[in-house]
C-alpha cells in the first residue's frame, strides 16, 4: 500500500486472494505495546488502524488505570470483515495490482559482481544496475505474501587497495510455480508463518502454512541454498468454540468502554455494534488431564525443534512452567457478528484432539460445548534479522527487503510496522532518493527496528512498552505528531487528513495557551467542583493541572467561558462536557411519548455525534494535560534523546575493517563482522559489545579513515 501511494508500480502476490489479511490467530488488533505500534503506521499513513476500527467488534483502553506512557488501544475486530474490508482497501488503491500464485524463488542479475558495502541505490558497482537502469521509478514492484531468497553475505578483499568489499546480487523479480517470472525493481517477502510451515496437533504433523493452507516449501528450501542464516520458530493457536453450546451465564462478562477509543486519527465513527467478551478460568481437573496427557504434546515430545513465544506460551507450558500455580485465566472471545465460532485466548495448546476436548469440557459452563477447530502448533522457518540494515533491506542483496515473521517477530502489529518501513523503503531506494528510517527516541516502529538488526531473536519477538527507553515521549496520543508529517512528505497523507492533523494540532496549541495564561477563579473552583482550598491566588489553570490529583475535565468544566471565547475551542464547551443524552425516547410536539423511528435515529445519530466530538476533545485534551504534568519527565527525556541522537550520529564506515582492529577479541569481531552496525549507537545496543570495544571503534574509524585518506 504505502510503494502504491507513492507512485510505484506495485503487485501483491499472495497464494489465495480470498485469504488476504485472514486473521489466522486471535481476531483483534492492538493490546499493550502493540496499539502504539498501530497508532504510529496509521500516523504514517497505513491503513491497518482505520480497518480495525471500520470491523472492531470491541474496544478497549488498557492501562488507562495507570500512566498515559502504557495506554494501549486494543479492539476485538469481527475476523471475516476485517479480511472483506482490508481487500476492498487495497483493491481501492491505484497502482496495485493483486495477482494470485505461489512463489518459488528470485530471479537474480546474471552478471554476478563486487560493490562496496557503503554503495548507495544511486551508485552503480561492476556487474550491479544502478535505479535509473533497472527502470523508471513506476518499475514493477513486487511483494510476495509468501516468501524468498537471499544471497549470502561474503565480504571479499580487492587486490588492489586491500579494503573490503561485499558481493552483492541484484535481485530482478520472483519465480512462480507456473513457470512464469514477475520482474520487479524491488521485491518484498513477508512469509509470515508459511515458510517450511509444519503443523503440530498431538502426535499427529503436517506440512501448511495456516490449518488448511499448503506451506511455501519450494521457496524455503530456495532461500536456505542461498546461505542465509536462519532459525525455526514456533507459535499456536487455542481450539475454537460453538458459541450455542456455551453456558454464558457461567462466565463473569467482560464489556468494552462505553466510549472507543478508535485506532486511526482519521476515524470519524465507530460503526459495528459492540459485543461482550467472558472471562473463565481452569479448574482443578483441568490442570489434571493436561498434566497427565503433557508427554502427548508436540512441544514436550520432542516433536518440534522450533523455539516457542515465551509471552504467549501453551496452555501446557503454563502448566509445566508454573506448576505452583493452581488457577488459569482464558477468554472467550466472539469471532464475528455473523458467527456463532469462539476464540478461546488463552489456551493455545498442541494436545491430541481428543485430550482437548477432555480440557474444554472440564471448566464449568463448557460441560457441552462443541469444539469447531482444535487448537495446533505451527513451527516455520524465519530468517536472522541481522542480515538486514534499518531499512530493512538484506545487506547482502540488491533490491530485496523482508518484513514479519520472516524476520522473527509476532503478531500483526509488528508485522505491519515492518512493512509499511519496508514499502516505503523500497520505493526511495528506486527513485534514488535518501531513506527514511526512525530511531528510538521517534518510535516503538523505530525500537522494534532497532532490536531486530542489533540483537537478532532466539525467540518469537513481541514488543512490550518496557523495551523503548523513552515511553513516556512514545505515547499513543502523539504518534501523529512525531510522525504524520514524515507521512505528508513520503506521500502518504491525503489533503484532507494533513488538513484535519493542522487543525487539530491548532486546537491544542489554543488549549495548551489557554491554560498557560487563564487564572484560576473562584467561580471557576466552585463550578468544577473543587474547594476553596486547592489552589492559591494567582495560579494559572496549567499550574493548577500540575498538581496530581486535578484532571484536565475538571478544568475544562471549569472554564467553560474561556473554552466559547477561543473560536477553535468553541465546541469543546457546555455540550463536550456534559456526554451523551440517554432519553430513552423523543417527545412530539404536543409534549407525549411518541415512538416514531425517524424521531429515534435523528435523536440517536446526534448524541452519537456530540460523543464522538466529546471523546475527540477528550483525548486530545488529555495529550495537552500529560506535556503539562510530565514537562519534568519529558525535559529529562529529551537530554536523554539527544545523547542518543549524538551516538547515532556518528556513523561507523562500511569500509571499516574489524579485524584490523587490536584489542577486540575474536568473539567481538566476529559479531561485529556479522551484525555490521551502522552507527556507534547501535553497536553499543549489540549483546556482548562492551563500552571498552566501543572506544576501540570509535578511535580505529578516525585511524583507518586517515590511512585510506593518506592512500
Amino acid at each position: 500500500m504505502a510503494a502504491a501511494r507513492m507512485g510505484m508500480k506495485t503487485a501483491l502476490i499472495t497464494m489465495n486472494m480470498d485469504l488476504i489479511a485472514q486473521m489466522s490467530c486471535n481476531p483483534a488488533v492492538g493490546g499493550v505495546a502493540k496499539g502504539h505500534l498501530v497508532r504510529e503506521v496509521d500516523a504514517l499513513g497505513g491503513v491497518m488502524g482505520e480497518v480495525a476500527d471500520a470491523v472492531g467488534i470491541q474496544f478497549r483502553l488498557l492501562n488507562s488505570s495507570r500512566g498515559p506512557a502504557v495506554w494501549s488501544p486494543r479492539a476485538q475486530c469481527d475476523k471475516q470483515l476485517y479480511r472483506v474490508k482490508m481487500r476492498e482497501v487495497l483493491e481501492s488503491q491505484p497502482g496495485l495490482h493483486i495477482r494470485q500464485a505461489e512463489v518459488v524463488g528470485l530471479v537474480f542479475d546474471e552478471r554476478e559482481g563486487l560493490g562496496t558495502r557503503d554503495q548507495g541505490p544511486g551508485i552503480k558497482g561492476p556487474g550491479i544496475k544502478g535505479p535509473e537502469e533497472a527502470g523508471p521509478s513506476t518499475a514493477p514492484f513486487a511483494k510476495s505474501a509468501n516468501g524468498s531468497a537471499q544471497d549470502d553475505n561474503t565480504t571479499l578483499r580487492s587486490a588492489q587497495d586491500d579494503k573490503p568489499y561485499v558481493r552483492r546480487q541484484r535481485v530482478l523479480g520472483l519465480k512462480l510455480r507456473d513457470g512464469r517470472q514477475l520482474m520487479a525493481g524491488a521485491t518484498i517477502i513477508t512469509t509470515g508463518t508459511f515458510l517450511n510451515g509444519l503443523i503440530h496437533c498431538g502426535e499427529e504433523h503436517y506440512p501448511a502454512g495456516r490449518s488448511g493452507e499448503p506451506a511455501s516449501v519450494l521457496l524455503g528450501e530456495a532461500l536456505r541454498a542461498l546461505g542465509l542464516r536462519t532459525c525455526r520458530l514456533k507459535t499456536g493457536t487455542p481450539p475454537r468454540l460453538d458459541g450455542r453450546t456455551i453456558r454464558w451465564e457461567a462466565f463473569e462478562e467482560q464489556k468494552g468502554d462505553a466510549e472507543p477509543t478508535p485506532f486511526s486519527f482519521r476515524t470519524k465513527k465507530i460503526v459495528q455494534p459492540q459485543i461482550s467478551c467472558h472471562i473463565a478460568f481452569t479448574t482443578p481437573e483441568t490442570l489434571k488431564i493436561i498434566r497427565e496427557n503433557v508427554h502427548r504434546s508436540a512441544m514436550y515430545s520432542g516433536q518440534i525443534a522450533g523455539v516457542g513465544p515465551r509471552y504467549c506460551p501453551s496452555i501446557e507450558d503454563k502448566i509445566v512452567k508454573f506448576p505452583d500455580k493452581t488457577q488459569h485465566q482464558f477468554f472467550l472471545e466472539p469471532e464475528g457478528l455473523h458467527t456463532h465460532e469462539v476464540y478461546v485466548n488463552g489456551m493455545s495448546t498442541s494436545l491430541p484432539m481428543e485430550v482437548q476436548w477432555e480440557i474444554v469440557r472440564s471448566i464449568p459452563g463448557l460441560e457441552q460445548a462443541e469444539m469447531l477447530r482444535p487448537g495446533y502448533a505451527i513451527e516455520y522457518d524465519s530468517v536472522d534479522a541481522t542480515e538486514l540494515d534499518r531499512t530493512l533491506r538484506v545487506k547482502s542483496m540488491e533490491g530485496l527487503y523482508l518484513a514479519g515473521q520472516i524476520n522473527g517477530t509476532s503478531g500483526y502489529e509488528e508485522a505491519a510496522g515492518q512493512g509499511i518501513m519496508a514499502g516505503i523503503n523500497a520505493a526511495l531506494w528506486l527513485k534514488g532518493e535518501p531513506a527514511f528510517t526512525l530511531d528510538r527516541s521517534e518510535g516503538y516502529i523505530g525500537v522494534l527496528i532497532d532490536d531486530l538488526i542489533s540483537k537478532g531473536i532466539n525467540e518469537p519477538y513481541r514488543m512490550f512498552t518496557s523495551r523503548a527507553e523513552f515511553r513516556l515521549h512514545l505515547r499513543i496520543d502523539n504518534a501523529d505528531r512525531r510522525l504524520t508529517s514524515h507521512g505528508r512528505r513520503l506521500g502518504l497523507i491525503s489533503d484532507e487528513a494533513w488538513a484535519e492533523y493542522e487543525r487539530k494540532q491548532a486546537r491544542m496549541v489554543a488549549l495548551e495557551r489557554l491554560l498557560t495564561v487563564s487564572k484560576v477563579t473562584a467561580e471557576g473552583l466552585k463550578a468544577a467542583g473543587f474547594s476553596e482550598q486547592t489552589a492559591t491566588a494567582g495560579l494559572t489553570w496549567a499550574q493548577l493541572l500540575k498538581r496530581p490529583e486535578v484532571g484536565i475535565e475538571a478544568v475544562l468544566g471549569a472554564m467553560q467561558e474561556e473554552l466559547k471565547s477561543e473560536p477553535l475551542l468553541a465546541e469543546w464547551a457546555a455540550e463536550d462536557t456534559a456526554g451523551p443524552s440517554s432519553a430513552p425516547f423523543a417527545k412530539n410536539a404536543n409534549g407525549s411519548a411518541q415512538d416514531d423511528s425517524d424521531i429515534l435515529i435523528s435523536t440517536k445519530k446526534a448524541d452519537e455525534d456530540r460523543t464522538l466530538r466529546s471523546s475527540r476533545a477528550r483525548n486530545e485534551a488529555r495529550a495537552v494535560e500529560t506535556e503539562i504534568k510530565f514537562a519534568g519527565y519529558l525535559g529529562q527525556q529529551k537530554k536523554s534523546i539527544e545523547k542518543l541522537k549524538a551516538a547515532e550520529a556518528v556513523a561507523i564506515p562500511e569500509w571499516l575493517d574489524y579485524r584490523a582492529i587490536s584489542g577486540l577479541s575474536r568473539e567481538m569481531r566476529e559479531t561485529l563482522e556479522r551484525v555490521r552496525p551502522a552507527t556507534i549507537g547501535q553497536a553499543s545496543r549489540i549483546s556482548g559489545v562492551t563500552p571498552a570495544a566501543l572506544g576501540l571503534v570509535h578511535v580505529s574509524i578516525r585511524l583507518q579513515g586517515a590511512q585510506r585518506a593518506a592512500g
